[in-house]
C-alpha cells in the first residue's frame, strides 16, 4: 500500500536546459547550458492545478496531459507514494520546440520533484531512466539531470516486450568553453525532421561520425582547439538542411569563420561552442535577421529543494 504525501509539502525544481547530438553524436552527446525553467509542487487536500508563466504560456495543457505532471505521477508511482492532490507552477525559460531540450527539460522537472516530494528514494540513474523514457533517447534529459556534458546510450532489450534501458555518464567540460544559441523565430518539430532521415547511411559516413564523435569527446574536456573538428557530421544535420534553411545558412557562416556551430537537437537553433568571443557583426547580423541571440555557459546538474509542510 502507498504512503501519502502529507499536504503542503512543496519541492522546487531548478533545471537546466540542453543541446543535443553536438554535431556528430546523433542521440548520443548532450550538454547542459545556464537557461532555466523553475517547477514549483505542493502537495494539496484533492484535484490537480497547473499555472505555466513564460514560454509556452499560451500554448502548453493545464491538466493532467502536461508532461511535467505525467513526470511528477511516474515518479511517484515508482516510489509507491501518493499525493491526495497537486499545484503545479511552471516558470518557463526554456524556449519551447527549438532544440533547448524544452520537453526533456519537463520531463527531469516532474521526474525530480516526485522524487524531492516522496524523500528522494530513486537513484540518480532511476531519474535518467524515467525521465528519458518520455523522449525516447537519453542525450537532452540525462544531460539535464547529470549537468556538464553527457554521454548517453539506449540498451534495447532483446526478449521484445522490456522496456528500453537510458544509460549516460558525464563528462567534464573544460573550463574555457561557452555557449551562444542562435534562436529563430519559428518552431521544428522533432519528429517531422527526424523524417527527412535517411534509413541507411554508407560505412564510410559512420567511419566519419564515429571518428568525430570521439574527437568531439575529447575536445569537450582537454582539447577546446578540436570543436570545430569535433562537431562535423554527416549523419543527420545535411539531411536536415533543406527542412532548415535558416539554420543552415547560419551553421554554415559560422562555421566558415573558424566557430564550431552545429544544428542543436533538431533545430531549429544553431548553438556555437566556444572558447573565444564570436565576432559581433555575426551576432548583430543575426539579431537583424530576426534570431535572438542567447550567451550561456555550461550548466550543472538539476536541483530539488524540499519544503516539508
Amino acid at each position: 500500500m502507498s504512503i501519502e504525501l502529507e499536504v503542503g509539502t512543496k519541492a522546487i525544481v531548478t533545471v537546466p536546459a540542453s543541446s543535443a547530438n553536438l554535431g556528430p553524436g546523433f542521440d548520443t552527446l548532450g550538454i547542459a547550458l545556464s537557461l532555466y525553467d523553475t517547477v514549483e509542487v505542493e502537495v494539496t487536500n484533492s484535484g490537480l492545478e497547473v499555472e505555466i508563466f513564460g514560454e509556452g504560456a499560451e500554448d502548453l495543457p493545464r491538466d493532467g496531459s502536461h508532461l511535467v505532471v505525467k513526470a511528477i505521477r511516474s515518479a511517484l508511482n515508482v516510489a509507491d507514494v501518493s499525493a491526495p492532490g497537486l499545484r503545479v507552477v511552471c516558470n518557463n525559460n526554456i524556449p519551447q520546440s527549438r532544440g533547448l531540450g524544452s520537453s526533456a527539460s519537463a520531463a527531469v522537472a516532474g521526474v525530480a520533484a516526485g522524487n524531492g516530494l516522496a524523500g528522494f528514494p530513486l537513484t540518480e540513474q532511476q531519474v535518467v531512466q524515467l525521465s528519458s523514457a518520455f523522449e525516447g533517447h537519453p542525450d537532452n534529459a540525462a544531460a539535464s539531470v547529470l549537468g556538464n556534458a553527457v554521454v548517453s546510450w539506449t540498451t534495447v532489450p532483446v526478449d521484445g516486450h522490456s522496456l528500453p534501458e537510458y544509460k549516460a555518464v558525464t563528462v567534464d567540460v573544460h573550463k574555457d568553453i561557452k555557449a551562444t544559441a542562435l534562436v529563430p523565430n519559428f518552431h521544428a518539430s522533432t519528429q517531422a525532421v527526424r523524417r527527412v532521415l535517411p534509413s541507411h547511411v554508407t560505412h564510410g559516413d559512420a567511419t566519419f561520425n564515429v571518428s568525430r564523435t570521439a574527437v568531439q569527446v575529447v575536445a569537450l574536456q582537454n582539447y577546446p582547439e578540436l570543436l570545430w573538428e569535433g562537431t562535423r557530421d554527416r549523419l543527420h544535420q545535411p539531411y536536415r538542411a533543406d527542412v532548415l534553411p535558416v539554420t543552415s545558412e547560419w551553421v554554415n557562416r559560422l562555421r566558415n569563420r573558424g566557430f564550431a556551430a552545429y544544428l542543436s537537437g533538431a533545430g531549429p537553433t544553431a548553438m556555437v561552442l566556444h572558447t573565444e568571443p564570436i565576432d559581433e557583426n555575426i551576432l548583430r547580423d543575426a539579431r537583424e535577421a530576426g534570431l535572438r541571440v542567447i550567451p550561456l555557459e555550461v550548466a550543472g546538474p538539476v536541483e530539488v529543494k524540499v519544503v516539508q509542510a
